[in-house]
């Protein structure tokens, strides 16, 4: 046992600690306050604490557990609010109330509940199994099921095994290894958060998360088991698209990590959650999402941990062979908890203060999502989508650049859009998918060709939109030809009525990719008939002034239901509108052509004599 030499914010140093072990836990002071060594100095060691460390003073207490920072994983985690270190919020305030107290303790998962254990397919005794192997399974919500696999490190002959009711600590096999040694096997395991998880092999990421978000989905879209980032300033809308991605992403499990957020947004997740209907299942979203709430005003260094602990619990699921989606917002308040603890433990500091290895932790974080084949031969995955709150919105500042290099997705937030009401407002023109050329064959089988081909049309008018625009501002829009001056109208059309979407609309708020192919299609069906009228001739003016623009405006409002059979009218009405308009046009013309003759035989009045 040690005792507080030092105390420096969050960071405690205490002497009197040989034997200590990196990233070991320790009870801190009288209170026992929560903390891990994460630097040793001889018989000193510095340690963060994920506490809230006034009235620490020189001289009190420092125990070591000898174990390092772990998770609890076991039937029962699904539905829970933790905070960074795993402790379950509504637990702690039940035992002190709205604020929580020092030194507070708390079982992640319950111990008392007794859990239906069912034993899995060829798991008896005599069976030879290997760490990650399903020895059985816990139906732990009505969609979810729970596996219980073989601990890490474990291989050997089950010696006992019993189907039951049982709790997490109770024993429900036996397992004999090398030796003879025997492993006690319960359904509830502890897996580091520092340590990444293993598996058999990893797998290029070639099938869509779909995330009913349509500027997403169409034009960016992200891989099961791939990575995104969502910078973007103050104000722009990373929380809300984040929340919509968690409650409508095409994910078996979600787990939402809020990391140094405000607390008005922690409590805006904490208490709509649980009332949200999964759309999928039409059961209480809770069922399979797991909330980890670390708020600005909670010790600074629970923030480094609460990114980990969501991973490691992702991992969990992903071994399963379960389909993960982790939401981290925000890795910048993550970072700047780095940034204070490398300060204080007087590290030469990197780029605007962050420590050197800021890029090499991030790249660390992010390459624990992926497709795998876990040891128990299933295929899970762990997507990993994380905010970054840069200051001011520079994207040139080191956790955006850091994260810019290994995410393979980039939604960038427009405070203009924001400002103009256009929400979600990523920027079309500054965002990027490198995972378009994967999941092209994933796209051509599930959702067609015409997609693929419509949403590069789409972009392409996009982009032309916003060189017009310059353009415009110097000339006019009267100065366009009327092919361009139609473009200008379509590009209108496909912001407003396609790529602007609204996350409180109960019908708006998810749209599957085939109601986003028929909305985008039809689109791109007025599109091109508008170019050929333009082309022929008709007045830009008249294209633009189309009563069937209203309705194809109102596409959105559609439920899913009714979508193909609603579509399918209003672009029967595109035609026949644009018919009736070239037939307009075609008498009109006559119409001038008979005229001009008219005007040229008729005679010229001579001069009167006189």
């Amino acid at each position: 046992m040690g005792a507080i030499e030092r105390v420096s914010g969050p960071l405690v140093v205490a002497n009197g600690m040989l034997g200590s072990r990196m990233y070991d836990v320790v009870k801190v002071g009288d209170h026992g306050l929560i903390g891990e060594i994460i630097q040793l100095r001889g018989s000193k060691a510095i340690i963060q604490v994920y506490e809230d460390t006034t009235g620490l003073k020189p001289g009190e207490p420092v125990k070591s557990t000898g174990n390092p920072l772990s998770v609890e994983l076991a039937p029962g985690i699904l539905g829970n609010i933790y905070d960074g270190i795993q402790r379950p919020l509504e637990e702690l305030r039940t035992k002190s109330g709205a604020f929580i107290g020092k030194g507070l303790e708390a079982f992640a998962v319950d111990r008392k509940k007794r859990w239906k254990f069912h034993l899995g397919k060829g798991i008896k005794s005599g069976a030879h199994v290997k760490q990650g192997e399903i020895l059985g399974f816990v139906q732990e919500t009505e969609t979810i099921k729970h596996y219980i696999m073989v601990p890490e490190g474990v291989e050997g002959k089950i010696k006992s095994i019993k189907e039951g009711s049982f709790t997490v600590e109770d024993k429900i096999a036996t397992i004999e290894g090398k030796g003879g040694k025997t492993t006690t096997v319960t359904m509830m395991q502890r897996r580091s958060v520092r340590k990444a998880g293993t598996y058999k092999q990893k797998f290029r990421a070639d099938e869509m998360l779909i995330t009913g978000q349509r500027v997403a989905d169409t034009f960016f879209p992200v891989a099961k088991g791939g990575t995104a980032a969502i910078p973007g300033p103050f104000g722009s809308g990373k929380t809300v698209f984040q929340q919509s991605l968690a409650k409508f992403a095409n994910s078996d499990i979600v787990i939402y990590v809020g990391c140094g957020e405000r607390g008005n947004e922690m409590t805006e997740v904490l208490t709509e959650f649980p009332d949200i209907l999964d759309p999928k299942t039409k059961r209480p979203l809770m069922e399979r999402t797991i909330l980890i709430a670390n708020t600005s005003n909670m010790p600074v260094a629970a923030r480094e941990a609460s990114i980990y602990t969501g991973v490691t619990i992702a991992e969990y699921f992903r071994d399963m062979g379960y389909s993960v989606a982790l939401m981290a917002d925000s890795t910048s308040r993550w970072a700047e908890a780095m940034r204070e603890i490398s300060g204080r433990l007087e590290e030469m500091p990197g780029e605007e203060g962050y420590p050197a290895y800021l890029p090499k932790r991030l790249a660390e974080y992010y390459e624990r999502g992926g497709r795998v084949e876990a040891h128990s031969g299933n295929v899970g995955s762990v997507t990993i989508i994380g905010a970054v709150s840069p200051p001011g919105g520079d994207l040139s500042e080191p956790v955006s650049q850091g994260t810019l290099r290994v995410v393979k997705t980039f939604w960038s937030l427009d405070a203009s859009l924001a400002s103009s009401r256009h929400f979600p407002s990523i920027n079309w023109l500054n965002s990027y998918s490198l995972y378009l050329g994967d999941l092209n064959e994933w796209l051509l089988k599930n959702v067609g060709e015409e997609f693929v081909e419509n949403r590069k049309e789409a972009m392409r008018i996009l982009q032309r939109e916003a060189e017009l625009k310059d353009i415009v501002q110097l000339v006019g829009a009267e100065a366009l030809p009327d092919t361009e001056r139609v473009l200008l109208e379509i590009g209108r059309m496909l912001r407003e009525d396609y790529l602007r979407q609204s996350a409180y609309d109960e019908i708006d708020a998810f749209t599957s990719l085939k109601k986003q192919d028929l909305m985008l299609s039809t689109i791109m069906h007025f599109a091109k008939s508008a170019q050929n009228a333009a082309k022929s001739g008709i007045d830009a003016g008249r294209i633009t002034k189309m009563k069937v623009k209203d309705e194809i405006s109102r596409m959105k409002e559609f439920k899913e239901a009714e979508a193909e059979e609603g579509i399918k009218k209003i672009r029967g009405r595109i035609s026949s509108e644009f018919e009736s308009l070239s037939k307009e046009s075609n008498e009109e013309e006559k119409k001038e052509e008979k005229a001009e003759p008219a005007k040229q035989e008729k005679p010229k009045e001579g001069r009167k004599k006189g």
